[in-house]
């Protein structure tokens, strides 16, 4: 997607903390407010504003968090599958931080799972994600796998990424932030994804200013499924053609 995009655009693909190349977080830090600060700071960097931004599932939540937090700050945000969960049901505090610590617990001792080849780790990569051609699964596992000294692969992603925090996620709130947003929206998703229809649910309500497109043939990883048909859509939203 960014060589694509490379053709109009100067193109930063950070990756997120605890994920690819960048640091682990001690402690498994990994909460929205921290993300976001992550790219507040790499945006004071890149100093090149009103920046574009493309994000998708968490990353796309980090985007509409990031503009709506600073609305003029941003030109446009693409969010793939970034709203969050459609409802939830909210349990009492103290039972979620009762089962939240011994699954913390549980995953300090937990070690990551090692491949024997990256044949083996491209495997599951497809076992994962059955949309993916042979030649993106191969892709994704080659830049999202690290070789360990032994010879084996693993996943270069912190498992504590996976933990959500007891304090649940807070729609109000989201909301809110969202509202604040001032540039255009694209909200994507894929056709045969879990994520539901923000305009059915409401939450696209929140936005002043948005277009919702389904992807057909695409889960969860809607540019990685659908890289084409995901760049049309892209394209006329960035630059109407």
């Amino acid at each position: 997607m960014a060589e694509a995009l490379v053709e109009h655009y100067c193109v930063y693909a950070p990756d997120l903390r605890g994920h690819g190349d960048s640091d682990w977080a001690i402690g498994g830090q990994y909460s929205m407010p921290d993300f976001v600060l992550d790219i507040a700071a790499l945006a004071d960097v890149i100093d090149r504003d009103p920046l574009t931004i493309i994000g998708h599932s968490l990353g796309g939540g980090i985007a509409l968090q990031y503009a709506g937090v600073f609305p003029d700050r941003v030109a446009k945000v693409v969010s793939i599958e970034g709203l969050g969960p459609r409802t939830m049901q909210h349990r009492p505090a103290h039972i979620r931080m009762r089962e939240w610590i011994p699954h913390m617990r549980e995953m300090e001792r937990r070690t990551p799972r090692h491949y024997p080849s990256i044949e083996a780790a491209v495997a599951r990569m497809e076992e994962e994600n059955p949309h993916l051609t042979p030649e993106m699964a191969r892709h994704l596992t080659i830049h999202g796998a690290r070789r360990n000294e032994d010879g084996t692969y693993t996943w270069k992603f912190d498992n504590f990424v996976r933990i959500h925090s007891p304090y649940e996620f807070n729609v109000e709130d989201a909301r809110e932030i969202w509202n604040q947003i001032r540039c255009p929206v694209l909200l994507v998703r894929g056709d045969e994804s879990w994520a539901g229809d923000p305009e059915e649910d409401g939450r696209a309500s929140a936005f002043h200013s948005y277009r919702s497109v389904v992807i057909q043939g695409a889960g969860h990883w809607v540019h990685h499924d659908q890289l084409e048909p995901f760049l049309a859509v892209v394209w006329e939203f960035l630059l109407g053609r």
